[in-house]
């Protein structure tokens, strides 16, 4: 038998708050349809790349779809969300912004990159073919706060969590704060490397479906999900190229491990830092290497091999 599906209709919200009007009720097991607009809610439209980037209204920014109410979902519980569908627009943008990013420091101007989509890659510059894998920013069941929160930070209910393995086939299990649960969802991304090094995936625009199963008495701390099978499939299979972070904290490590990486993509392929530190947040991975041989730890950056020509 076939589950219901239902398409989400507007408005958008840009806050967490559980006064939202729901836009839709479900049952557990049924689909939901949605239309999920890139995080500037379209205002790089007309942004061509080498073009003055236009100032940005951030009242609009983080446009989120919903929320859904799921029958019977009560605090403690769990919802698990089920990706049956991603489809990409056909652009993106990603952005280096002023004091924001891993690597704010070196890189303390704005800059914008555009990326034109095609059905399953997308070119960058001559030296990479980033393969696609559209996935949402924002996942998440509506915080218990009496005080709207802004989409922006991540939290134990999920919301911005920025984990770019809950692609199609992925399951997102999402602890349940108020009746309802009050599900949003929002932010999508065309591609990201685990660490969104430069504070921006390939920003960009999709539409989906999700299935909405309720766990009752399932409580969790936090937001888990299960893969369908290995991660990238294909990527991988050229092998990668590391280089290593060392420092008695990790956000250091992480640091000159991404700058160890920007210095290779230039020496390498001929990659100017700025346009390394946009491709790195797209395709590189941050791994936590080590962290029990105080008092350094060890952060590698992974570079793919098979991006790059």
């Amino acid at each position: 038998m076939t589950a219901s599906r239902h398409h989400v209709p507007g408005p958008v919200h840009r806050l967490w708050t559980p006064d939202h009007e729901p836009v839709l009720e479900v049952a557990s097991g049924e689909v939901v349809e949605f239309d999920a607009q890139e995080c500037a809610a379209g205002q790089l439209d007309g942004f061509r790349n080498g073009a003055p980037v236009p100032e940005l209204d951030l009242d609009l920014l983080y446009p989120l779809v919903g929320p859904v109410l799921v029958e019977g979902a009560e605090p403690g519980d769990a919802v698990e969300l089920e990706v049956l569908e991603f489809r990409s627009g056909t652009w993106g943008w990603t952005s280096v912004l002023p004091d924001f990013g891993l690597l704010a420091e070196d890189f303390p101007d704005l800059h914008v990159h555009r990326w034109e989509l095609g059905e399953r890659t997308a070119e960058f510059q001559g030296v990479a073919t980033v393969p696609l894998r559209p996935f949402l920013g924002v996942m998440g069941a509506t915080p218990d706060t009496s005080e709207p929160l802004s989409p922006f930070p991540p939290g134990t209910f999920g919301g911005n969590i920025d984990t770019r393995d809950i692609t199609v086939g992925a399951r997102i299990l999402l602890p349940v704060q108020v009746p309802g649960a009050r599900i949003m969802v929002g932010d999508p991304h065309a591609a990201q490397g685990d660490g969104e090094v430069c504070g921006a995936a390939i920003e960009a625009s999709l539409s989906g479906a999700l299935r909405i199963t309720l766990h009752k008495g399932l409580t969790l701390p936090a937001p888990q999900f299960r893969t369908p099978g290995a991660l990238r499939p294909g990527i991988e299979d050229a092998g990668y190229y590391a280089t290593m972070g060392v420092a008695p904290d990790l956000m250091q490590a992480s640091q000159d491990a991404v700058r160890a990486m920007i210095d290779h993509l230039g020496r390498t392929y001929g990659i100017a830092p700025l346009d390394a530190y946009v491709l790195a947040s797209v395709v590189v991975d941050l791994k936590i290497s080590e962290v029990v041989d105080r008092p350094n730890w060890v952060v590698s950056a992974y570079l793919p091999l098979s991006v790059m020509h």
